[in-house]
């Protein structure tokens, strides 16, 4: 069975302690607001940001894809959507790609060099320059910054991409339309839900079981249909979806060390059964927005709301004032931001968004994919799976190397 639907987009990481659906996700602190547009963009409206660390540079000839070799085959199969570009990059994909267990060494190395040109920058910055001199400084360490800013960018993807394979997962491949299979589905990929559900602490997938019952609404376990929705708003919802893992791993992460010691608030569950008795979901409803529809076949009874199930994560998270609730759903460094954008750009390619007289998008435009709610399943989950990890690598990376702060 085949329904013509639009999807859902929650907002599930948000500076209040309310979800609500709308066509983008919002970040906001105090200064800055971080924006999931339209085009899988993640904008942000403080200044510019400023690279602050070297990097090493690794001789490479020729620009190859992220590929690995089958060993029973002669054919390729890329192991990740995103093709890296820089010397580093390229490097470490092909030692993921052949010795993967070398890669921690060969990270630590990169991020070692990294260092070394940083400092060396730093010592250059001492000498004095005056007139043109100073202008072409500037424009050779502005250069420099950026390819640093690359490099450590596909440090980080790399990294993540070790994780999932070391987690025995397969990334999804690049969405294409038409399809080339014969129903013409998207989503002929291998089951991987129970590898992506082991990743994550129990407490963990409660939360990403909440978020799933958010999107899907009573179609979560359905298993026969198909929908064809816009290829757009499945990119939407998964760049949302990298960033809700993202904040959710940090959360969990405090959570699990405040458990261990046994500091946990006591009252924890009693204030969840508040939450659910008051109904803080109630915002979590049908939109007036016309690209923020329901799922064709209706929703379940009590709204998307009654499915949430009671987590204890949930309640703690909701004890945050909105100050730490801000600063723990805040991307931590551009090089993770541009991530995020280049991997969902890669997935799902480069959107056409086209705006109304009125300034909506025109959903008349979008391409249109046919997948079952399986696939969404999929989808859904290993993007968070995906912003867990990259809150894991980015944190290793950081201890060994200056990021650019967001």
């Amino acid at each position: 069975m085949e329904a013509a639907t639009v999807l859902r987009l929650p907002i599930s990481i948000a500076c209040s302690n309310k979800f609500v659906s709308r066509p983008s996700i919002s970040v906001c602190n105090s200064n800055n607001l971080v924006r999931l547009s339209s085009n899988y963009r993640l904008t942000k409206s403080a200044a510019p940001f400023h690279a602050k660390f070297g990097v090493g540079r690794v001789p490479l000839r020729s620009k190859k894809s992220f590929m690995v070799r089958a060993s029973s085959s002669e054919s390729e199969a890329p192991i990740a959507p995103l093709q890296l570009e820089s010397p580093v990059g390229q490097f470490l994909s092909q030692i993921l790609a052949s010795h993967p267990h070398l890669l921690p060494a060969a990270v630590d190395q990169q991020l070692e060099q990294l260092q070394t040109d940083l400092e060396a920058e730093k010592n250059k910055e001492d000498q004095s320059a005056s007139g043109t001199e100073l202008v072409l400084y500037r424009r050779i360490a502005e250069v420099k910054a950026n390819e640093r800013s690359k490099a450590l960018e596909e440090i980080l993807y790399t990294l993540v991409v070790q994780k999932f394979m070391s987690a025995n997962i397969s990334l999804i491949p690049s969405i294409t339309s038409p399809s080339t299979h014969p129903t013409g589905r998207v989503d002929v990929w291998p089951n991987v839900d129970g590898n992506l559900a082991q990743v994550h602490s129990p407490e963990a997938y409660e939360m990403i079981e909440n978020h799933l019952a958010l999107i899907l609404g009573n179609r979560l376990e359905d298993s026969a249909s198909i929908a064809q929705i816009s290829k757009l708003r499945v990119g939407q919802v998964y760049a949302a979806s990298v960033m809700y893992g993202y904040f959710l791993k940090r959360v969990d992460q405090r959570f699990q060390l405040e458990k261990a010691m046994k500091v946990l608030p006591e009252r924890a569950s009693e204030r969840e059964n508040e939450v659910i008795e008051q109904g803080v979901v109630e915002d979590v409803g049908p939109q007036s927005h016309p690209e923020v529809s329901t799922w064709a076949g209706g929703v379940s009874p009590g709204g998307f709301g009654s499915d949430l199930k009671p987590s204890r994560l949930r309640s703690y998270v909701m004890g945050f004032d909105s100050e730490t609730l801000a600063r723990y759903a805040t991307i931590r460094s551009k090089e993770a931001v541009t991530i995020i954008e280049k991997h969902t750009e890669a997935l799902f390619g480069k959107p056409e968004v086209v705006l109304t007289p009125q300034g909506t998008i025109d959903s008349s435009r979008d391409e249109l994919i046919k997948i079952g709610f399986t696939g969404l399943k999929r989808l859904v989950l290993e993007a968070v799976t995906f912003g867990s990890f990259l809150w894991d690598v980015e944190s290793y990376v950081e201890t060994r190397c200056q990021f650019a702060l967001s």
